[in-house]
């Protein structure tokens, strides 16, 4: 599961690990939650940079509060699923983050780790998105983040982890065709475990309203 992350870098980072034409003035987020805009890297314009809402809304959907429920897809099964597999295959995207938030479950209680890369290295989170329009005629534009089996690292914090798509994967998850179903689930393994990090924070970042640096500050 990925149900908090986080984007600190700055504008001209995001820009060159992603090869954007530009990036639009983005403030530091400390626990972006669902239902916020997500800073998305979409297939139909790979070079640029937009916001989309998080939690996917089937285009067939009658209610957009169904999305609250499609933070996360499973990379197992997201070719059949039918809230997930038009878009697979069409409709693929990046999240951009430099780190995400899990809860461990310790003598009974839940503690929120922060997980990041060495050196808080930016990466890209491997995600599908929809268009929906509402009876009333608006367009939304959602988003879901796919999420795999965890790798050594994560397994004794949680058994399930966002895919982290290798920078070299990128170009083929945001091609704008179809690319062959099987060549795209191979993108979505677990990441590799050596350069990931990870420590415990303040019970804050449980809530959502909370935004500030204080949350990715190890706890004594």
């Amino acid at each position: 599961m990925c149900g908090r992350f986080v984007l600190t870098a700055n504008p001209e980072a995001i820009q060159q690990e992603f090869h954007l034409t530009n990036v639009p003035d983005l403030p530091p987020r400390y626990n972006i939650a669902p239902t916020q805009p997500v800073a998305v890297i979409s297939n139909d314009n790979p070079r640029e940079l937009t916001f989309y809402k998080w939690g996917l809304i089937p285009s067939w959907a009658k209610d957009a509060a169904i999305g609250n429920k499609m933070i996360n897809a499973r990379a197992e099964s997201v070719a059949e699923k039918p809230a997930f597999r038009a878009a697979f295959k069409r409709r693929r995207c990046i999240l951009p983050s430099d780190g995400f938030y899990e809860w461990q479950e310790r003598d009974g209680k839940k503690v929120p780790l922060f997980i990041h890369l060495e050196d808080r290295k930016l990466f890209g989170l491997a995600g599908l998105w929809e268009i929906w329009h509402s009876p009333e005629g608006d367009t939304v534009r959602s988003c879901t983040i796919l999420t795999t089996d965890a790798n050594d690292f994560m397994q004794p914090i949680h058994n399930r982890m966002p895919v982290i798509l290798r920078k070299e994967d990128y170009d083929l998850w945001l091609a704008p065709d179809e690319p062959p179903s099987d060549v795209l689930q191979g993108l979505l393994r677990p990441y590799d475990s050596a350069p990931m990090r990870a420590y415990e924070v303040s019970k804050m970042v449980n809530r959502p309203g909370n935004d500030v640096p204080e949350l990715i500050a190890p706890v004594a």
